[in-house]
């Protein structure tokens, strides 16, 4: 069974159409990356699949359950995913350790909490006051509490966003750690080479319409787009469009007798097929 299974999803702000018949299908065990420009209905999709917002219409099912449903069946369902939100407010004057045994309550059957401040690269700050740690650190407290409570489905909300390089690599290797777990991810993301580096697939939305779906290397036809093939000819720098790049640097190696000067050969990167979908907006 598929861990997200949405038909014909649809949700409206007043005469605005946030959502408009989206379906899709997100594999047990995959990291499923959602992208799209602020106001594409990004949101409200992901806040439709976690239970906090309501929907108009379509079928929508996450781990089986129906979201919109209430009552204990819902709390049952709440102990199976962790939400990771894109910001959080706990309390600055509790410990990392204190905050996960709190959120550990929450479950029914929840991590150990050293496995999970292990887990998360912690652990020489089990001790130390929220407000005292840095973003990357404060962003790993977030994902514990989200899989503190043992989830079979985590929701990433922007989790990189403000992280210098090294943090960023140092999360990315988290998450694929936990997908090696086996907890199927679904991931908001602004930046292109975060959802390249770490998801499965690929959805493309903007309109409140899911424009393709996709593993990262060939969203867009990309694998198969044309490349750029560029070199030096004496003091010009001369390129060219090709499906067979191949082909052209054989050509030029016979040109040149040898060596290419400056050879360089470029496909359109995640990020060119991205904008060229959502008419070049990034935000």
């Amino acid at each position: 069974m598929n861990a997200i299974e949405v038909t014909g999803l649809s949700k409206s702000y007043g005469q605005v159409k946030a959502v408009r018949g989206i379906d899709l299908s997100i594999a047990t065990g995959e990291i499923f990356a959602l992208l799209g420009p602020n106001g594409a209905g990004k949101t409200t999709t992901v806040e439709i699949l976690e239970g906090f917002r309501s929907r108009d219409g379509g079928d929508v099912r996450v781990l089986g359950f129906d979201p919109s449903n209430d009552g204990s069946a819902a709390r049952e369902w709440r102990n199976r995913i962790g939400i990771v939100l894109q910001s959080t407010s706990d309390s600055g004057d509790l410990t990392v350790i204190e905050t996960i045994e709190h959120f550990s309550g929450y479950y029914s059957n929840p991590r150990k909490v050293e496995e999970v401040i292990n887990s998360v690269g912690l652990d020489d700050k089990a001790g130390s006051l929220i407000r005292k740690l840095s973003g990357g650190q404060r962003r790993r407290l977030d994902v514990a509490l989200g899989i503190i409570g043992n989830p079979e489905l985590l929701f990433l909300d922007e989790p990189t966003t403000g992280f210098d390089p090294q943090a960023r690599r140092a999360f990315w290797e988290l998450i694929e750690k936990l997908r090696g777990d086996g907890t199927t991810i679904l991931l908001t993301t602004h930046y292109l080479d975060e959802a390249e580096a770490l998801a499965d697939r690929v959805g493309v939305i903007n309109d409140g319409v899911i424009l393709a779906l996709s593993t990262p290397s060939e969203l867009g036809g990309r694998r198969t787009a044309q490349a750029l093939v560029s070199w030096r000819d004496g003091s010009e720098i001369k390129t060219e469009s090709t499906d067979n790049p191949t082909a052209v640097v054989n050509k030029l190696t016979t040109h040149f007798n040898g060596d290419i000067p400056e050879l360089t050969i470029i496909r359109p990167s995640l990020e060119d097929i991205y904008l060229s979908m959502i008419g070049g907006v990034h935000e």
